[in-house]
């Protein structure tokens, strides 16, 4: 079976992608502002992981009430109806091969991916995952050799603040929806995670290797002593 062509976009860097999203009037142009990376343990594992690229699959969470916190916020009227038929916890549910993304609550103090969790989604061979908001033991993220990017950080169980509400619907991620399905890249070497819409990967790999063959012509250019304004003009007009 021949590879999907989303894999085509190895090739290029989360930048890259978000140059190609911008020509396209892709909200955002599909970067996943302040979510970073939990460094990983080993230089090999640095190596190996350099950047990653894969589907999405989505999981949503919202406020609940506990006794240290007992003041929850009232739950988005745009909240999407909890399509779960049980109390499964969700990182049991994971799909295979997927970048999972979390969408917590903004302002809680909690986290929702633990170490227990981790675990259970790369068991189940997640090939990362991508939390909107904050994660916690540290220690056991760094070692588990799954790429973790994350929003925060926090020493608190999920528990305190939140409850899984349902699974593979869109999340909304700072300006850029992500829809169950789109290829996400998370890049360390540019320290930035980027979505592609699952509609606009075919223009996104027609638009790249213009893109990127004028940057390197310019670069080329501008390292000879040629000014940016000329060979902006030259490559890029």
């Amino acid at each position: 079976m021949a590879d999907p062509k989303w894999k085509e976009l190895y090739r290029y860097s989360a930048c890259d992608l978000a140059d190609a999203l911008l020509k396209l009037n892709v909200p955002g142009a599909g970067f996943l502002a302040d979510i970073v990376a939990i460094p990983q343990a080993g230089p090999e594992l640095k190596d190996m992981r350099r950047k990653v690229v894969a589907p999405a699959s989505t999981f949503l969470m919202v406020p609940k009430a506990s006794g240290s916190f007992p003041n929850p916020a009232a739950i988005p009227e745009d909240t999407p109806p909890s399509n779960l038929k049980d109390a499964t916890p969700y990182s049991d549910l994971t799909s295979w091969g997927t970048i999972v993304v979390i969408s917590q609550p903004p302002g809680q103090s909690c986290a929702v991916v633990g170490g227990i969790m981790a675990a259970r989604m790369k068991y189940l061979q997640a090939r990362g995952i991508v939390v909107d908001g904050r994660v916690r033991d540290l220690g056991t993220l760094r070692e588990l050799g799954l790429p973790v990017w994350s929003r925060g950080t926090s020493i608190i169980g999920a528990g305190a603040e939140t409850k899984f509400h349902a699974k593979e619907v869109p999340v909304k991620i700072g300006n850029v929806t992500v829809e169950p399905g789109d290829i996400i890249m998370v890049d360390y070497e540019e320290n930035g995670a980027v979505v592609v819409p699952s509609g606009k990967v075919d223009d996104v790999l027609q638009l790249l290797p213009k893109l990127v063959g004028a940057d390197e012509k310019v670069i080329k250019d501008v390292e000879r002593g040629v000014s940016v304004k000329e060979a902006f003009s030259k490559h890029r007009g």
